[in-house]
């Protein structure tokens, strides 16, 4: 895994969650929360092949 993929996921994070804060101050909370799993959508997409190479590996692991 790079150290790319790490700072990718937590600027998505800080622009969500300054996004989020945003919206709960305008009043806008159904579009905070929009945005919220949005950012989530995006980033569980961009880990779901190191998730399959995570089991992938372990499965190799233990089939000795």
């Amino acid at each position: 895994m790079d150290i790319t993929v790490v700072f990718q996921i937590a600027a998505v994070g800080i622009l969500v969650a300054v996004l989020n804060q945003v919206l709960k101050g305008a009043g806008r909370d159904d579009q905070a929360t929009i945005t919220t799993l949005a950012g989530l959508i995006v980033v569980l997409f961009w880990i779901i092949g190191y998730i399959s190479d995570f089991f992938g590996a372990v499965q190799n692991l233990f089939q000795l």
